[in-house]
């Protein structure tokens, strides 16, 4: 009988020049770096393959590891022939990636985490490409930049996206090469290749990824995976079977040095959910490494983080049963620590992005990972609830906001982080409540007896005329309805048909010295501007959880 265990020389033999490679990958969860590094390894010592183009569902990357180590060999070697370009949804995790970009030496193409999770099932499904309306009015609309990262990637459109009308609506079809390999990563293999992500923190798009390699009929292409371990065939329950072995053709163990959790943490049950902490007390105690911050009232992101959880405690009051909401990377993150501190996680479910429903989320390089959720959704399915509006809510970081409401979270000429997943999830929620510091650039904020000081301002306005690229369109939010909240430490603005509208000051800010004055534009100023509700400038908790208790849900 052929075996699919071999060692990594083996599994990488066939790969040729021009290959197109999928890889599976959310920072470190799921990135099967052992396969990653030593695909460059073959090309430093052979000189092939070359002119590979990866896709990735996020980003195979943390600094300094998988594919930013190899971007950074390849940033440093003049004429580098490895990588031709990328379909890379995030680039914010892999500096070096950032510079080759930039430096426009390989073509880059920044779709949704959530457009290309669900290309790969499309793919797979033998289909053309995805056809969504995520995206129209944006940066990835043809009529744009047609989601084209660089000079390089608008001149060669290897991937391309086209306005379909359908009914008299503007929809956008996603394409891009098929993929003839794809390298993922899975916890154990059985003898047959069956594969299992029982010690993964998620399951991100494996699965979708795997079959967009292996459609095609007589065209099929071929599935390296690796695994941490080997067990005997039949031990692995069906129903913990996340990849079929027929769909495998090599398995490669990895070292584990190679095999991490995620950025900062090699292995913890808990986050495999092995061991699942029963007390709140659990999941706010020590937490390995950097995976999550303390929560103290120092600095103003807390507040804003405060000032958004009771705008989904109204949301709960009014729909009195518990409400979903995902949470971005970066401030919206610090929401699922503050319903801990307030004990209303129970009422307030987060749905992160790359699977977990509940439990509290990890951030910084760990992003993407949770202790304790409910659930594990694969990426495809949890888009399928932000695309659709299934879920109530999100809160989402911005960079940049502009008087039509638009929003840029993260580029800019020098920095390209991709758009995440942020298209999709401010595309299709319902309600959206953007989180940020009013101004750009180093400051010093003073809380102290239920006000806030401004000691020293940030110098980079964030609310300007024009935002740079246009990743969240306003126009298309006020079209179909959604509720869209800007909110920062110091101020709340609401989006409607005529613009921002002010609607909340905080304590101890003057109107026109710390807000109008520090904006390129005028926002419209409501009849009764409210002062924001001194709570979340008070030390020790809210007092949410007395609130929530007498809604029976």
């Amino acid at each position: 009988m052929f075996s699919k265990i071999v060692d990594v020389a083996t599994s990488l033999s066939d790969i040729r020049d021009d290959s197109i490679i999928a890889i599976s990958g959310f920072n470190m969860a799921t990135t099967p770096e052992y396969l990653i590094l030593e695909l460059y390894r073959k090309y430093n010592q052979q000189g092939h393959p070359r002119n590979i183009f990866i896709i990735s569902d996020a980003l195979p990357a943390v600094p300094g590891r998988a594919l930013d180590q190899i971007a950074e060999g390849l940033y440093k070697e003049t004429n580098q022939q490895f990588l031709k370009g990328a379909l890379m949804p995030f680039l914010g995790f892999s500096p070096w990636l950032q510079k080759l970009v930039t430096d426009n030496r390989v073509e880059c193409y920044g779709w949704p985490i959530g457009v290309t999770a669900y290309w790969f099932r499309e793919i797979g499904s033998g289909r053309p490409g995805l056809l969504t309306k995520i995206g129209v009015d944006t940066f990835l609309d043809p009529r744009q930049d047609s989601a084209a990262l660089n000079e390089l990637a608008r001149r060669n459109a290897s991937c391309h996206v086209s306005v379909i009308d359908i009914d008299g609506e503007d929809y956008l079809l996603y394409q891009a090469p098929k993929p003839n390999y794809a390298m993922i990563r899975a916890s154990v293999s059985d003898e047959n290749g069956n594969l299992s992500l029982q010690d993964e923190g998620m399951k991100g798009t494996v699965l979708s990824i795997t079959q967009s390699a292996k459609a095609g009929g007589p065209n099929q292409g071929r599935v390296i995976a690796q695994v941490r371990w080997i067990t005997k065939s039949g031990t692995i329950n069906p129903r913990d079977v996340d990849v079929p072995g027929p769909l495998v053709n090599y398995i490669v163990v990895s070292p584990k040095e190679y095999h991490w959790q995620c950025g900062s943490i090699d292995y913890d049950p808990r986050l495999s959910y092995k061991i699942i902490p029963p007390a709140r007390e659990n999941l706010l105690g020590d937490i390995p490494l950097d995976g999550i911050p303390k929560i103290s009232l120092e600095g103003h992101k807390k507040v804003i983080a405060r000032r958004i959880l009771l705008e989904l405690t109204g949301l709960l009051k009014t729909k009195r049963s518990p409400v979903m909401v995902n949470l971005g990377i970066g401030i919206p993150a610090l929401i699922s620590l503050i319903a801990a501190e307030e004990n209303v996680t129970d009422f307030i479910i987060t749905v992160l992005e790359s699977g977990p429903w509940g439990g509290l989320a990890l951030t910084g390089n760990d992003f993407g990972l949770a202790i304790s959720p409910f659930a594990l959704s694969t990426m495809p399915d949890v888009f399928s609830n932000f695309e659709g509006g299934i879920i109530d809510a999100a809160s989402l970081g911005f960079l940049q906001v502009d008087k039509k409401g638009n929003v840029n979270p993260s580029m800019l000429p020098n920095r390209i982080f991709g758009p995440g997943g942020f298209p999709v999830i401010a595309g299709g929620v319902s309600r959206i409540y953007f989180a940020g510091s009013f101004m750009g650039g180093k400051s010093e904020i003073s809380l102290s007896d239920n006000k806030i000081r401004i000691l020293h301002d940030g110098t980079i306005p964030k609310f300007i005329e024009s935002v740079y690229k246009i990743v969240f369109s306003g126009h298309q939010a006020t079209k179909y309805g959604q509720e869209i909240m800007y909110i920062t430490e110091r101020a709340v603005f609401r989006l409607t048909k005529g613009g921002l509208v002010l609607e909340e000051i905080a304590p101890g800010i003057d109107l026109h010295r710390d807000i109008i004055s520090k904006m390129s534009f005028t926002p419209l100023l409501g009849n009764s501007i409210k002062e924001m509700d001194k709570r979340i400038f008070n030390e020790g908790t809210m007092g949410i959880r007395d609130e929530v208790r007498t809604l029976n849900i």
